[in-house]
């Protein structure tokens, strides 16, 4: 018995030891300085590779290196001090994405040729999210802890979707394809969807450590807990019909959707803080 505690109060003394270098045996300093940049990444692959060589099969597993939350924003902090540092983080993303599908082709009295041709849908979308803060760091040692607030704001989460047909409408008056069926999703005569984005709005406090295992490098985590606002617009879709008098084609949108908002407050991987999905998370931080 008084060699384990004699074990321990070694190991415990050790560990002390290490803590108070804060220089390696290179010159290099271990904690961040004035003057410091840092970027964090998602700390769960590395966690995959040490499980992975210690024989473990359980849920945790290797993957690629990838931003701190869902929506990729990339975030970063500049030291001011050693123990303040300014945070922020940005994403501006843009995306499309096209289907394409096979269909009968039709004549002008809507009966099927025999041939194949393609419809298509195109669906794009747009977001912009930045977020600002400031962060104070306590602590001597390799183990650091640190505090601050930040705040959010972004714009988008709207898309607009647009449909292209093979068989055009075609209308002499007498004759024509009084129905279209889009082989993308099986929908009849759509030729637009479209939902107006909104604005995203989050402020929260947070508060974590990290400890310092090589110099300017450290692993740790945060908690957060704040308030967050989301709204979203308006929606509509079009659809491409014979007129009334049924001497032509017309277009007639319709308001799908009335717009709303959601707001929360509580953690901050809440689903009205979007900006913030790091929390809770163990990650890695590089200082340059």
């Amino acid at each position: 018995m008084k060699k384990s505690i004699l074990a321990v109060a070694v190991l415990i003394g050790t560990s002390a030891t290490f803590a108070q270098d804060l220089t390696s045996k290179k010159g290099e300093n271990y904690l961040p300085e004035a003057g410091d940049w840092a970027i964090s990444i998602d700390a769960t692959p590395l966690l995959g590779y040490v499980q992975g060589i210690f024989g473990s099969n359980g849920g945790t597993s290797a993957g690629a290196w990838s931003f701190l939350n869902g929506n990729n924003t990339i975030t970063g902090k500049y030291f001011v001090a050693d123990d303040m540092a300014y945070r922020g983080g940005i994403n501006i993303g843009f995306n499309t994405a096209t289907a394409k599908a096979y269909t009968s082709e039709l004549d002008a009295a809507g009966a099927a040729t025999g041939n194949l041709v393609v419809d298509e849908m195109k669906t794009s979308s747009s977001n912009i999210m930045l977020t600002g803060g400031m962060e104070w760091r306590k602590g001597s040692t390799r183990l650091q802890g640190f505090y601050g607030a930040e705040v959010g704001i972004g714009f988008g989460g709207g898309s607009n979707t647009d449909y292209t047909y093979a068989n055009d409408y075609t209308w002499d008056g007498t004759t024509g394809v009084a129905s279209q069926v889009n082989a993308v999703d099986g929908s009849t005569d759509i030729s637009n969807e479209n939902t107006k984005g909104g604005v995203m709005f989050g402020l929260r406090g947070f508060i974590g450590a990290e400890y310092f295992v090589l110099p300017k490098l450290a692993v740790g985590g945060e908690f957060g807990w704040g308030l967050g606002l989301q709204t979203t617009g308006e929606g509509t879709i079009t659809d491409t019909r014979i007129n009334a008098a049924g001497t032509g084609t017309e277009d007639v949108t319709t308001e799908t959707v009335a717009g709303g908002s959601t707001f929360g407050l509580g953690t901050s991987n809440a689903s009205a803080n979007p900006f913030f999905g790091a929390t809770g998370s163990l990650k890695i931080t590089f200082h340059f």
